[in-house]
């Protein structure tokens, strides 16, 4: 009998459904948002431990990053409790369909943080000065779509916090190559997200929901093109400033050749191209990774 069928056998249905509820609600089900928030996290262990990082905290900065998620996807299906059933990819979330409710989402996101914050006081004291940032920044992003055209660039900075946090853990300091990498993620998040928030344009604009999508408008491909340029350079300033050798560079490429072939995907701005431009994403972040991972081998 497997795992699911025993759940079944022995929990009774009420538990059942909220288990349900609470892994759509935190998105475990879709688990790209977990690899977008670790790919850099893992870029950031690697280069500050030039090479594999401490066992303790690549677990911990591991379980972070999905309980962090997680808790980000839980505050923001919150903030947006009254926007998402405007829009049709999000409106039968569970928040907005009423299958869980405001207060017990809140509580959620509660305990998610404090379990990240369990895992963050086993590490340095600038590691967890700095987790107070990480959170206060995880929780702005949602109502940030209500105030300002970039809420992509608030999930940049929330989602790359990881970067200086990794290396407040490994090394105890935050050299100027930590916030290079920062400045690298928060551009590629802008350009992942934008691609996201394309897939909704339409959605968002009848809704009043704001976006960098909204904002770069018929300049959007050209917009993106030159961010993904940006980019690539900061990781090629990057691979010099580590003495990255070949395998690095070839991972780069790779990557060039995914963010030229999400450029197609959102060449005619189709929403579900434009998602399937921002889910490549994943295997961008994955082919930077290993070349760094390589390249220290």
């Amino acid at each position: 009998m497997t795992g699911v069928g025993r759940f079944n056998r022995i929990y009774p249905p009420w538990l059942q459904d909220r288990v349900r509820q609470y892994v759509l609600l935190t998105r475990l089900n879709r688990p790209v948002g977990i690899f977008l928030l670790l790919w850099p996290t893992l870029w950031a262990l690697w280069v500050a431990a030039e090479g594999m990082p401490n066992w303790h905290v690549f677990i911990v900065f591991v379980l972070g990053v999905v309980l962090m998620r997680s808790a980000g996807c839980v505050i923001n299906d919150y903030a947006d409790r009254k926007l998402d059933p405007l829009v049709s990819r999000t409106r039968d979330r569970p928040i907005a369909a009423g299958r869980v409710k405001p207060g017990e989402a809140l509580m959620l996101f509660v305990v998610l943080c404090l379990l990240a914050f369990g895992l963050v006081l086993t590490l340095n004291w600038l590691t967890i000065q700095l987790s107070f940032a990480g959170v206060l920044l995880a929780a702005m992003y949602p109502f940030m779509k209500r105030y300002t055209h970039l809420p992509q660039v608030v999930l940049g900075l929330a989602f790359g916090w990881s970067i200086p946090m990794a290396f407040a853990a490994q090394t105890g300091n935050l050299p100027k190559l930590a916030w290079l990498m920062y400045v690298v993620n928060v551009v590629w998040s802008v350009v992942y997200d934008t691609m996201y928030a394309m897939a909704d344009r339409e959605d968002d604009l009848k809704a009043g929901i704001k976006s960098t999508a909204i904002l770069f408008g018929d300049a959007d491909r050209v917009i993106l093109g030159i961010l993904q340029a940006l980019m690539l350079f900061g990781l090629l300033l990057l691979g010099q400033d580590i003495g990255a050798g070949y395998a690095f560079y070839t991972g780069l490429g790779i990557a060039t050749v995914l963010g030229t072939y999400q450029q197609y995907l959102i060449r005619r701005r189709d929403p579900e191209k434009c998602f399937r431009a921002f889910l490549n994403n994943n295997w961008l972040g994955a082919a930077i990774f290993a070349g760094i991972l390589f390249s220290y081998w």
